[in-house]
């Protein structure tokens, strides 16, 4: 008794035999290629922040190289940051396609720090953004990290894990930066709370010298 595989409707030679061959997907080696970028980039900038640290420069010249920092910092993070988190059942970007996306990206993620520069210097009318406390810092920083991951799902074809993730590495990079640098994000003095420190130290020597000399 011969037993018949159904058919499966698919062409066949003169043996019977099918004529279509799968296609094999070729793997693309994005990771060496992005960890090589990433690591000589982020050896290099923050070599840089660390001379800064220990350097005599103005506060604002400081913020300044910090911030074409963390834009000269952004392609290879970006470039690596994609291998890390591509569906790895899809194929991935490659040649001028991948360049493209990452220019993209990389530029709508270094715009993410207008939000830091301007949003609470507007709303809670500070005088620079240093000025604004811990917690404050904290929601932006959430607020940045969420757009940041809605750019990344949107330029990478990413899931919200991944462009979470691929956002998150960029801004801690960032802010590591800023913080080995010597720049202030937050917590930085006001003009009322120098004003009020002032006052107290006047209030402080009189006191001091009120006490050496009573009679005055």
């Amino acid at each position: 008794m011969v037993i018949h595989v159904p058919d499966d409707g698919a062409p066949k030679d003169r043996t019977g035999q099918s004529i279509l061959k799968p296609i094999k997907r070729t793997e693309t080696d994005v990771t060496r290629k992005g960890l090589i970028l990433t690591i000589s980039a982020i050896v290099g900038v923050f070599a840089i922040a660390i001379g800064f640290r220990f350097m005599e420069v103005a506060e604002g010249a400081r913020m300044i190289a910090n911030m074409i920092g963390l834009i000269a910092i952004a392609p290879p993070l970006v470039r690596a940051g994609y291998s890390f988190v591509y569906d790895q059942e899809l194929e991935p970007f490659t040649g001028i396609e991948l360049r493209n996306r990452v220019w993209l990206c990389s530029a709508l993620f270094a715009s993410l720090w207008i939000i830091y520069a301007f949003v609470p210097t507007y709303v809670f009318e500070l005088d620079r953004a240093a000025e604004m406390d811990y917690m404050t810092f904290g929601i932006i920083l959430c607020v940045m990290l969420g757009i940041g991951t809605f750019i990344s799902m949107m330029t990478f074809e990413v899931e919200g894990l991944g462009g979470l993730t691929h956002a998150g590495l960029y801004l801690l990079t960032t802010v590591l930066l800023a913080i080995v640098s010597g720049v202030t994000l937050a917590g930085a003095e006001t003009r009322d709370d120098i004003r009020r420190s002032s006052v107290m130290a006047i209030e402080v020597s009189v006191s001091e010298v009120n006490a050496v000399d009573p009679t005055r």
